[in-house]
């Protein structure tokens, strides 16, 4: 039984499998390699890309998708987010899809051994299929990815988007830069930037991070717009620069990416979206058909 807590769950021959599915099932629809399976999706945190992007995927390939609402289950009556697992794998599902608040409950689960585990994000450590897809969407436009440099911008120390970009992303041999006002930059050895004027002209891709400035206790900035002026990713600061942009979404407009680089052909963001479908087809078909 094979889990995806994070992408080092995974090997290198496996990554170049799911890129290679991803690839094929994005040219031509797939058969209904999974018609027999059956899935549960389990998001204690709002979703509205993640869980969509599983369903979608998992029905593109033939799975029964059930959901199940935390806010009505039996979590709310005392019931330990253990026994509420153990029961729905009493129900005898091919795999549980979960997001949670905590780090370690993905992990936790799996360990239990009941049914493959696949983390649609957790805390601010891990978001596996959200750095494959990410992973995915820049082998598509380079071709080849090792070498290349990505700056990694905006609240990073609060984001699993770039927990698990990082690990995977440098693995992949990229060259990963941060850049960030200091409270928002996590401990690392990674080199480390408060402007992004300083290593613009070095890096081929920039990942911006939606500003979560309600995640800190003391403001750095008066307000959105402030914080926009230093590192909302826009035409001007980009000028006419052979970058691709990148972002998991949600974007705040005009605060992490202008409303005119949304529209340029450099910024990939609903093609993200369009991957991820992809790569989620290539893990449930990694984990539920080929493990």
């Amino acid at each position: 039984m094979q889990h995806l807590v994070d992408t080092n769950n995974f090997s290198d021959e496996q990554i170049a499998q799911l890129l290679h599915d991803a690839k094929t099932f994005k040219a031509q629809r797939p058969p209904k390699l999974l018609r027999d399976k059956l899935l549960i999706t389990l998001f204690f945190e709002a979703s509205t890309r993640t869980r969509s992007s599983f369903e979608v995927a998992a029905k593109r390939l033939g799975a029964a998708v059930v959901h199940l609402d935390p806010s009505r289950s039996s979590t709310k009556k005392g019931e330990s987010l253990e026994d509420t697992f153990a029961n729905l794998c009493a129900m005898e599902p091919d795999g549980v899809i979960i997001r949670h608040s905590e780090n370690e409950t993905p992990r936790l689960l799996a360990d239990m051994e009941m049914t493959s585990v696949i983390n649609a994000g957790a805390g601010n450590y891990a978001h596996p299929t959200q750095a494959l897809l990410d992973l995915f969407t820049m082998v598509e436009h380079f071709g080849e990815v090792k070498g290349k440099t990505i700056a990694i911008v905006g609240d990073i120390v609060s984001s699993r988007v770039a927990s698990s970009g990082i690990r995977l992303l440098t693995r992949m041999g990229m060259n990963v830069v941060l850049v960030a006002p200091k409270p928002f930059m996590p401990e690392s050895d990674l080199p480390q930037y408060e402007k992004l004027e300083d290593i613009i002209d070095k890096v081929d891709v920039i990942m911006s991070l939606r500003a979560q400035l309600e995640r800190h206790a003391s403001p750095l900035f008066d307000d959105y717009d402030e914080y926009a002026k230093h590192y909302c990713i826009d035409k001007e600061r980009l000028g006419d620069r052979d970058i691709l942009v990148l972002h998991p979404g949600p974007v705040m407009r005009n605060i992490d990416i202008s409303d005119k680089m949304l529209e340029d052909p450099r910024c990939k963001v609903l093609e993200q979206v369009k991957n991820g479908v992809f790569i989620r087809m290539a893990i449930l078909k990694l984990l539920l058909l080929d493990s």
